[in-house]
């Protein structure tokens, strides 16, 4: 269980929050090993990040894809414009004598129109290949965020306060380690001793700082303003999680336990 070394300083690299995923897979294997809920949201992290460098490798790829066909299709509506731009003006030269100024209003109304629309449907595929990326980012931080939520629900359901207890309670030595074995005998993941209560939640801290990271390397493919706010809204969020597990760290360390 080597501990994973960090190679690259300039940019967030999803291998290396990989690597220290599967360490800390590792760890909860090693020394919690009744606690396979805790071991599934790590495996469930390490997918979604799995899913994030799969698509860093097929996002240029996918992308020039997007972008020739946007391009093609482009031409095509510019060269559609560009005809019946043509034709209307030159129908509209050759009934010039005809038609009095007052009708010539619909005319170029018609045909301001058409310029606007082909506008905004030349702007829709420039960006198509933005926005396919921000939706599939954006997808991927969603999933990200609702992970958050089930890591700070594991947490939630592991109470110290039977701990606390035993740690305030007269008694002597010898029964207090007495009943810390028989808990640490018990199948009952509610049940622990109190390293096990401040392992398991050291380790849930460690997961959410570990999903702020895989939501860090959304920002590392875009720059998009959604993305980007929505990443620092989970960075947030997990923040504020870990922030009440290091409460409860606080009381299972500062309560005497002899």
């Amino acid at each position: 269980m080597a501990e994973p070394r960090l190679t690259s300083y300039e940019r967030l690299d999803g291998s290396e929050v990989r690597a220290v995923i599967t360490y800390l897979g590792e760890r909860i294997d090693t020394y919690l090993p009744r606690h396979p809920g805790l071991r599934a949201a790590t495996v469930e992290l390490g997918k979604v990040v799995d899913g994030l460098q799969e698509r860093r490798r097929s996002a240029p790829r996918q992308r020039a894809a997007l972008v020739l066909v946007s391009r093609v299709l482009i031409g095509v509506l510019a060269a559609v414009s560009l005809v019946a731009v043509v034709i209307a003006v030159r129908d509209a030269v050759g009934r010039a004598g005809k038609l009095a100024a007052f009708e010539w209003l619909p005319v170029l109304e018609s045909l301001i129109n058409d310029l606007v629309f082909a506008g905004i449907a030349i702007w829709f595929l420039l960006s198509l290949a933005d926005r396919v990326v921000r939706n599939d980012l954006i997808r991927r931080l969603h999933r990200l965020r609702s992970l958050a939520h089930i890591i700070d629900m594991h947490q939630m359901s592991k109470d110290p306060a039977p701990v606390l207890g035993r740690a305030a309670a007269p008694g002597s030595r010898e029964a207090e380690d007495a009943q810390d074995a028989q808990d640490s005998a018990r199948l009952s993941p509610r049940t622990m001793s109190a390293r096990d209560y401040g392992l398991y939640l050291e380790y849930c801290s460690e997961l959410l700082s570990l999903t702020s990271k895989a939501a860090a390397l959304c920002a590392e493919e875009s720059t998009d303003a959604l993305v980007l706010d929505t990443v620092s809204e989970i960075e947030n969020l997990t923040t504020g999680m870990s922030r009440k597990i290091w409460q409860k760290i606080s009381l299972l360390r500062e309560t005497p336990h002899t």
